[in-house]
Parts: C-alpha cells; structure tokens; sequence
C-alpha cells in the first residue's frame, strides 16, 4: 500500500500544505485524503535569507493509483519508505522506483507517479516560492 513518491507531490493539495501543523489540527481526517492517496504533513520552514520555504511530509498511495501530471514551482525530492511507483518525468525514460530509493524532479517539469499492487509511501521534500501552490495540474 505504499508506492508513491510523486504521488505526494502531486496530491498534495494546498490546502492541506499550506499550515501543517494547523492542518493536521482542523481539518477533518478526510481532508488530508484524496483519491487513494493519505497525505501527512510534517514541517514547514523559511529558506533564510530568500524568498523560498520547505516543505516535508509523508504522503501514502493506494494500489494502481496514478498520481496525474502536474508541476512544482521549484525541486522536489523524495524517498520510499516502503513500496513503488513509476515515475514518469516529461524528456526522462520511465523509471521504476522501489523502497529504499530516492528520486528529484526539477523546477516546473511535468511529472507523474503511477503505484503497482502494493501501493506506496514516499517521504517528500519541496523547495517553493513563498506563497505559491505545492503542486499544479499539467496544461
């Protein structure tokens, strides 16, 4: 049930991300779920000196969920805890992820996820612009 580590990136949605812990504190529990995919928020941090935040969190996929294309303002990194995805980045081959490895997306690259049976759970790290969405869907 864990095999997504764009899944989170994707599925992220604003709302959820946009305090987290405040999130986690007053949003309903049906909130932080979409479309087979559970996000948790951990922290979010000022870049100092910049104009740029982190964000981190967890986010848990389904089996055979895809994620959907979609952009971040800035990198995002990731690492599966448990599970896989294929992870299809615009001008890249497909890549099979599994547990244990980690993964980075540029700035404004088109992207998706898609889990296997076993779904997954992906460790997930964004670098934004203050004030702009996690994720946006693909035009």
């Amino acid at each position: 049930m864990l095999r997504s580590t764009f899944a989170i990136c994707a599925a992220l949605s604003v709302l959820a991300w946009t305090n987290p812990v405040a999130a986690q504190q007053s949003l309903p529990a049906a909130a932080n779920q979409t479309q087979g995919i559970k996000r948790i928020p951990l922290q979010r941090f000022d870049v100092p000196g910049t104009a740029y935040e982190t964000v981190i969190g967890i986010a848990e996929i389904a089996p055979n969920v895809s994620i959907g294309r979609h952009t971040h303002p800035g990198p995002e990194s990731g690492y599966l805890i448990e599970g896989g995805f294929e992870l299809l980045i615009d001008g890249e081959a497909p890549r099979m992820l599994k547990a244990g490895e980690s993964y980075k997306v540029p700035p404004r690259t088109v992207h998706d996820a898609k889990t296997g049976p076993e779904g997954a759970k992906v460790l997930a790290t964004y670098v934004v612009e203050k004030g702009q969405p996690i994720a946006s869907p693909a035009k």
